[in-house]
């Protein structure tokens, strides 16, 4: 049986990604922030919470990396813990910055000095590209990040191969776009326009308040994804990754395909200056050739697709409260 140490276990990838290992054997350990009061919906939520072993971890403590890496014995580490908002590392920028890099510069320690060898998966951004010359995104496009987070995430993936390529790591990234699930967090775009047009169909809200809706985006499916990170660290040889789907879409053609779906009319979206922000990626999308040749991972789910099943399961699991309640 191997063993599997994720970081980030609450958030919706973390949650897939248990689900995933769980399901080929492994066992698995979340670390859960000490600091803050994790909620375990979502991995309650798909009914595997009594099947992980949980442990309290401050990521920015190298002390309690090294001892959690050495205790544990992990054959794999999935570090997908970050401050990953975009738009709140505009208001925060040393907290994304501070924990974003110290947090992956302590586990390249602790991976480094275990004497017993360790396979990490490190997740990085598409933000990471930001201005980019030409599309499609490849693994060696130059980057130009737009945004604090999108700096924090470069810092960490370069940090990565820098160990890799010094000590010897058995180190992956994997370059994420877009991608989006029931248990995705209520303040990223597509969760937030699902849950707020439910709203507004019930009464209970009038207007969907919005930014820019002319950007494009990369969008996949969370589950899908997931698949991508096991496999880039089952290979001899590490390397690093694009996972996207391939193509991308604008935000105001997704608005226009939820409200579409649940009978609401355009003029209930409202756009709102405050929700702009300073610098923004216009368009957006990757070739994820390398993934599909050299792991056999494939992804050819159309988003509208996703957006219809992410209704319908909001839609269910809103009914199942109310039963509840």
């Amino acid at each position: 049986m191997k063993t599997a140490l994720i970081t980030g276990i609450t958030g919706q990838d973390g949650a897939y990604l248990s689900r995933l290992l769980l399901n080929k054997g492994y066992e698995v350990i979340g670390l859960l922030n000490p600091s803050r009061n994790s909620s375990l919906w979502k991995i309650d939520y798909l009914g595997i919470k009594d099947q992980i072993r949980f442990e309290n971890c401050d990521l920015t403590a190298s002390d309690e990396v090294l001892q959690c890496v050495k205790e544990n014995e992990p054959d794999e580490i999935y570090n997908l813990a970050a401050q990953s908002s975009v738009g709140s590392s505009f208001q925060q920028p040393k907290d994304s910055i501070v924990f974003n890099t110290i947090s992956v510069l302590n586990l390249l320690e602790a991976v480094r000095r275990k004497k017993s060898p360790v396979r990490l998966y490190q997740a990085s951004s598409s933000e990471m590209f930001g201005k980019v010359d030409r599309l499609p995104i490849c693994e060696n496009t130059p980057m130009h990040p737009l945004s604090p987070y999108a700096v924090s995430k470069a810092a960490a993936h370069w940090m990565t191969i820098n160990y890799r390529e010094s000590y010897g790591l058995f180190a992956c990234c994997g370059i994420c776009f877009n991608h989006e699930s029931y248990l995705r967090d209520n303040r990223f775009f597509v969760k937030k326009v699902i849950k707020e047009a439910l709203r507004i169909k019930s009464g209970e809200q009038k207007l969907l308040r919005v930014g820019n809706l002319e950007v494009k985006r990369d969008f996949g499916l969370s589950s899908k994804y997931v698949e991508a990170m096991w496999l880039m660290l089952q290979p001899p040889r590490p390397s690093d990754y694009i996972i996207c789907s391939g193509r991308s879409i604008s935000l105001d053609r997704i608005v226009e395909h939820i409200f579409d779906r649940l009978e609401l009319d355009m003029d209930k979206v409202v756009v709102d200056p405050s929700l702009v922000r300073p610098n923004e990626i216009e368009d957006i999308y990757g070739d994820n050739s390398k993934a599909r040749n050299e792991l056999g991972w494939n992804y050819d789910t159309d988003f509208f697709e996703v957006l219809d099943l992410l209704i319908e399961e909001e839609i269910g699991a809103e009914s199942d409260q109310k039963a509840l309640s």
